[in-house]
């Protein structure tokens, strides 16, 4: 069994927010691959199916993100599961919006998310990173993450969740560079090898994330489909 955990914060109040990319992620493969119906167990909320013809579980933390690991971890017991039997998908500050990276293990990177599932479920497991930009200084970083997507987001937002559900099969077969390239072919670009940025090439405090990937070239938004229409409610009632 592989499970795919995505992170975020329950209820409708956090519904729309940067940090609960995790839960829009899930949600997407939720709805794209016929999983069973979500219930609720382990403190989260849960929906079994198959992929690539293995067994899946989709959780969605309900203790809230900084608690996520005590949810995940109960399911990765239950289970008899190792660390490699799990994927998380989060949002990352440190990527541009849109941009994608999946790795094994590493740090947290602050994300206090990762920090609860790294004490519960141990290291070794898949990171889907999936970036939401940096407001430019620190001081903005909470307001940020807490806030909600801006209509003008859906541009990259809905075809990066749509290819990640149109290909979850792959985070199953650890076909992760190909996984990598087809979200990046999908947002206009092309798959790029992350590399660790020397202090001397790290962005100025001021240059905002968020304005780097406006200024790419954005792909054409969908207007139809399951995707489309929950965006539109996500979105109605304004940036």
């Amino acid at each position: 069994m592989l499970i795919i955990a995505g992170l975020g914060n329950p209820g409708g109040k956090y519904a729309g927010n940067r940090h609960n990319i995790g839960f829009m992620a899930v949600d997407a493969i939720h709805r794209r691959h016929g999983f069973s119906p979500w219930s609720k167990k382990f403190r989260a909320e849960i929906a079994e199916g198959e992929l690539a013809g293995k067994k899946v579980l989709l959780i969605k933390p309900q203790t809230f993100m900084n608690l996520s690991g005590e949810a995940v971890g109960e399911a990765m017991r239950f289970y008899k599961l190792q660390p490699t039997d799990l994927v998380a998908i989060y949002d990352e500050l440190d990527l541009p919006q849109g941009k994608a990276r999946l790795k094994t293990g590493g740090g947290h990177g602050g994300h206090n998310g990762i920090k609860s599932l790294d004490a519960h479920c141990g290291k070794e497991y898949r990171r889907l990173r999936l970036g939401i930009g940096h407001p430019g200084v620190k001081e903005m970083v909470q307001n940020h993450v807490l806030g909600d997507f801006a209509k003008a987001d859906r541009v990259w937002l809905e075809p990066l969740l749509e290819t990640l559900a149109d290909n979850a099969d792959m985070l199953v077969r650890n076909e992760d560079s190909q996984l990598m390239n087809k979200i990046a072919l999908a947002l206009g670009g092309k798959a790029e090898e992350e590399k660790p940025r020397k202090d001397s090439e790290k962005k100025p405090a001021g240059q905002s994330h968020i304005r780097q990937a406006r200024n790419n070239n954005q792909p054409k938004l969908p207007t139809t489909g399951p995707m489309a229409e929950m965006l539109k409610k996500m979105f109605g009632k304004g940036d």
